[in-house]
């Protein structure tokens, strides 16, 4: 489950709730400020900045402890930072145990009869998953990537690996509700889950290969990570070098430049240019 988060959301400050009153500066201070490392084409200027920024939001939580946005912002600051720049594994865990710990409290703020099953058996979990609707899908969808990177973290736990069918549900449910919700990065997530065995171990490469190609439409070619995640993921799987040096040389002739998707892209092509570099001995 290596590269299971999304760079382009390192930072969603979009609005600050101080004291159950939003503050338009403080709101227009969030939007900026995210569009502007999203749009940042130097990750270690990223890497160094984004610390205080969670050292922000654990303030802003701490005095609004049931503000469901805030957490969320919360949550997905700490994954992302998590996934794309912390190395060390034991404190990988333990941010990513915060990440997972803000965005369970988020959907116990909008959706308290999920909250209540989640960490039950899948059976008991699945109906009430069902009754989610759509002002539940940002908290639903940073629950879940929030979870899945606690179990990335925690692979060496069987128990907490045999939750991922509870993560594939909440993603499933993403789509039903809006197929193209944070555009499509909810399929990009569901190709890589199910590309994580083989068809001779009970996977579903096809299934995944359609999970990619709907988040490469949705996105409209402006997120490259996609293309990065499905060579690495389904390409590899399947042996296909064929479709993962294209995948990856598309990676690499492509416009990084793109609002919204800056930081992400230069990503991108750094990953592109590793794969490719491994592309014969891999295969």
């Amino acid at each position: 489950m290596k590269h299971l988060f999304p760079y382009r959301h390192l930072l969603l400050l979009m609005v600050l709730t101080l004291g159950g009153c939003t503050s338009m500066i403080t709101s227009r201070l969030g939007n900026n400020l995210s569009n502007a490392i999203l749009n940042q084409d130097d990750p270690e200027t990223v890497k160094a900045g984004a610390p205080a920024y969670l050292l922000l939001l654990d303030s802003l939580i701490e005095g609004n402890p049931r503000d469901a946005t805030i957490l969320i912002a919360g949550a997905r600051l700490y994954s992302v930072y998590d996934a794309v720049f912390v190395e060390d594994a034991e404190r990988g865990q333990r941010l990513s145990s915060k990440a997972r710990g803000y965005a369970r409290r988020a959907i116990c703020l909008k959706q308290d009869a999920l909250c209540a099953v989640d960490q039950g058996p899948f059976t008991e979990m699945l109906p009430v998953l069902g009754e989610s609707r759509y002002e539940h899908l940002p908290a639903l969808y940073t629950y879940a990537l929030a979870w899945a990177l606690w179990i990335q973290r925690h692979s060496d736990n069987w128990a907490a690996v045999a939750d991922l069918p509870k993560i594939e549900a909440m993603l499933n449910r993403v789509v039903e509700l809006k197929d193209d919700f944070e555009e499509g990065q909810a399929h990009l997530y569901l190709g890589i889950l199910h590309s994580q065995r083989p068809p001779s171990l009970g996977g579903k490469p096809e299934l995944a290969r359609r999970h990619f190609e709907k988040a490469l439409r949705h996105s409209q070619g402006r997120d490259l990570m996609i293309k990065v995640e499905y060579a690495r993921h389904y390409g590899r799987m399947m042996f296909d070098q064929a479709l993962h040096d294209r995948l990856l040389n598309e990676v690499l002739n492509a416009e990084v430049v793109v609002p919204g998707h800056t930081l992400s892209n230069v990503l991108a092509q750094r990953q592109a240019r590793e794969l490719l570099r491994s592309s014969a001995d891999y295969f």
